[in-house]
């Protein structure tokens, strides 16, 4: 199975930390109350590209770049993506 396929039949597991929440809320200036949710709607949209490095995945999805654990399915970072 590919990485693409794993995260995504997995993204009922998708989780963060308290500091993670903050973490993505500041790297990507947001105002939202439901990081991960949004965060999975990211991950999860058609134009998102997944790749697994290591244990990690890195989604690249409008602009942004997200850090996930390949193992624990923790949000572990976003930020905005440098051009």
């Amino acid at each position: 199975m590919n990485a693409d396929n794993e995260l995504r039949k997995n993204l009922d597991k998708l989780h963060t930390t308290e500091l993670g929440i903050k973490r993505i809320k500041r790297n990507l200036s947001l105002d939202i109350e439901d990081v991960v949710d949004w965060c999975k709607a990211k991950i999860s949209s058609e134009n998102a590209d997944i790749t697994r490095n290591g244990k990690n995945w890195y989604v690249h999805a409008d602009n942004a770049v997200f850090t996930v654990n390949a193992y624990s399915y923790t949000i572990i970072t976003a930020h905005k993506e440098k051009k």
